[in-house]
């Protein structure tokens, strides 16, 4: 039985003045996905994940989510972790996620107190186990690693519990190592927590390790005499099967070396 639709795309477009950013966008993505979304500088992917989040309204076109418009504003249901770890320096990791739930929970006051507040502690405490950072309540920013704080981003986003978890290439700043070691982690969380991922990344063997579905956004069309007259879609679609091998297939090759050299 196919999962039901999340999202959808129904003939999207994204302007700015006279500059096309994307056309005719059109697809959807079923729960409990994880969809990668890869392609050059300036093909729209990061527009993509904000029409997503609501920070912006498509020009033309809906979205919709579980089959109602969605708003143009960012909701509780979908969370964001970026590539530049988006954690507040002058918190400890413990503050840092405690503090969504106060946002949540006390919204005019941004606090919460008493018995309350030992509960958002505890709940904060038990979302950083899940990312291993137990041993790293009282720790500042500053003092941890780079992928110690993307861990600390994520517990952030995932701590109000959404079913869209939204990811801007997160892992583009880590070493090759650590990178593994995340990749481990938000498979984990992902199947965990049952949610439905979006992943822009310009590494496609990332895309297809990680993803049950890769789309590749560029331009059907060009024209060198205006270039920001005609925007992007969704040129590649590949579902994936767990079954079978993860290679990257023979036609995103131009799209993979176009990547790698920017």
């Amino acid at each position: 039985m196919a999962a039901p639709v999340a999202l959808s795309f129904q003939d999207v477009w994204v302007e700015y003045g006279d500059k096309i950013v994307l056309e005719k966008v059109t697809l959807d993505v079923a729960e409990g996905s994880f969809v990668s979304i890869v392609g050059p500088s300036g093909a729209g992917k990061s527009t993509f994940l904000r029409l997503t989040l609501g920070q912006e309204a498509p020009s033309r076109g809906r979205v919709l989510l579980d089959g109602e418009r969605l708003r143009a504003e960012p909701g509780p249901d979908r969370g964001v972790v970026f590539q530049r770890y988006s954690v507040f320096p002058h918190m400890s990791a413990l503050d840092n996620v405690v503090f969504g739930l106060e946002c949540a929970r006390a919204p005019i006051l941004g606090r919460l107190f008493g018995a309350a507040r030992r509960a958002a502690r505890d709940e904060a405490a038990a979302m950083l186990a899940q990312v291993g950072l137990t041993d790293a309540l009282d720790v500042y920013p500053r003092e941890l690693s780079g992928g110690m704080q993307q861990r600390l981003a994520i517990a952030q986003a995932l701590i109000k519990r959404p079913r869209i978890l939204l990811l801007d290439e997160p892992f583009g700043a880590l070493d090759p190592g650590v990178r593994l070691d995340m990749h481990a982690l938000i498979t984990e969380l992902w199947r965990d927590h049952g949610l439905t991922i979006l992943m822009v990344t310009h590494d496609i063997k990332e895309a297809f390790k990680l993803g049950t579905r890769v789309l590749a956004f560029d331009k059907r069309r060009r024209d060198p005499q205006a270039p920001h007259r005609y925007g992007s879609t969704a040129v590649y679609d590949f579902p994936l099967d767990d079954k079978a091998p993860r290679a990257v297939p023979a036609e995103l090759a131009p799209l993979a070396v176009a990547v790698a050299e920017e």
